[in-house]
């Protein structure tokens, strides 16, 4: 048996036999409030049953196609130089969904900061941690391991911890000391990269520059912060099942180690990081109002020997949040020649539609004209 940090046995994928019972495992792993780092702490050899994916899940042809790396220098005083990145941008939505931003206006320093904050508090003491451990998604801060970890049909390798920032965001004493300041002061900078992108993703669109975020694209803001330990047997396991984000837009932050890749015609596309760099996807809500001219695609990130791996994604989306508000295509992007593809929903219906499917589901199907619940 492997034993968790807890002491509580965990069956690993060598010894599998009859007695295995996911859902016991599941609670004892859940139950020692330590995630995959307790794992690692406890130097596990062999990766319990929970984390294992099917082979087919993980090894995949990979190709040479490179994500755009746009450069935003001249964005807001150049407008030949924004022309080009506007091109840039709606090619890259269109066709993979995924562009690195350089010359975005954070300083390497607070982009540094962050990182290192994320792998402090992970970093302390067990005991520390536990104090912020729940599956409570109304809590303020949320620290665990999977939050689909009782849906789920397989468990990924990593821990996350997590807070909306907006449109309510929490009383910052409510937050870890540990990394308080720094998630507070780069909120803010993200915000700010956020409305620049709805900005040129409307312009991209033919559309007034302020129209996304007139519609509230911008009005919703959460960070999750996810921790990939080290991997024993990376090859049997992922960090992140293939998904796509059920979001307008996401903007992530990535260190050297690697391992996001995207789906494209069916092959794995390497998300290579650049220095400096942040990520932007298109996420699922976006494709629904665009009516399908830009595209949110599946996505995963490997398991590694290396590590840990850091990453923070601010999820452009109010989520759960109480709105009446409506979204459906565009009208501007609708035509006879290219009808609504989607029916309206709300940003909430839409979340809870996503938490009830699980990670990997397409959420967009359900809301399909004349295909709703296939």
């Amino acid at each position: 048996m492997a034993v968790a940090a807890s002491g509580i046995n965990l069956t690993p994928l060598s010894k599998a036999d009859e007695n295995f019972h996911r859902p016991t495992e599941l609670k004892a792993f859940d139950d020692t409030k330590a995630g995959v780092k307790g794992l690692v702490d406890a130097k596990v050899n062999e990766i319990p049953r929970i984390f294992y994916h099917p082979p087919e899940d993980v090894h995949s042809a990979q190709t040479h196609i490179h994500i755009p790396l746009i450069d935003l220098e001249g964005v807001g005083n150049d407008s030949l130089k924004r022309k080009h990145i506007i091109e840039q941008i709606r090619d890259a939505s269109e066709e993979l969904g995924f562009f690195q931003l350089i010359n975005h206006g954070i300083p390497t320093s607070v982009l540094e900061e962050m990182r290192d904050s994320v792998r402090r508090f992970h970093e302390q003491d067990t005991e520390d941690k536990k104090q912020y451990y729940t599956r409570d998604f109304m809590k303020p801060f949320i620290y665990n391991s999977n939050f689909d970890l009782y849906t789920a049909p397989t468990t990924n390798w990593r821990d996350t911890f997590s807070y909306v920032c907006a449109p309510n965001p929490p009383n910052p004493q409510e937050l870890p000391e540990i990394c308080r300041d720094i998630m507070v002061d780069y909120s803010k900078w993200v915000m700010e990269i956020g409305k620049l992108v709805l900005e040129l993703l409307s312009e991209a669109l033919g559309l007034n520059p302020n129209y996304l975020d007139n519609i509230g694209c911008n009005d919703g803001l959460a960070f999750v912060y996810h921790y990939y330990p080290p991997c024993p047997q990376p090859k049997l396991t992922t960090g992140i099942s293939e998904h796509s984000d059920t979001d307008f837009i996401t903007v992530l932050l990535q260190d050297h180690i690697g391992g996001l890749q995207i789906r494209h015609d069916n092959k794995w596309i390497d998300v290579h990081p650049v220095a400096g760099a942040l990520v932007v996807n298109i996420g699922d809500l976006m494709q629904l109002i665009t009516n399908d001219r830009f595209k949110s695609v599946n996505h995963r990130v490997l398991a590694s020997h290396e590590g840990p791996r850091i990453s923070v994604a601010g999820v452009f989306s109010t989520m759960v949040s109480p709105s009446d508000k409506l979204y459906g295509p565009i009208k501007e992007l609708v035509s006879e020649e290219k009808p609504a593809i989607y029916r309206e929903t709300t940003v909430r219906d839409f979340s809870v539609q996503f938490k009830s499917d699980g990670l990997g589901t397409s959420t967009l199907k359900h809301y399909k004209l004349n295909q709703a619940h296939i």
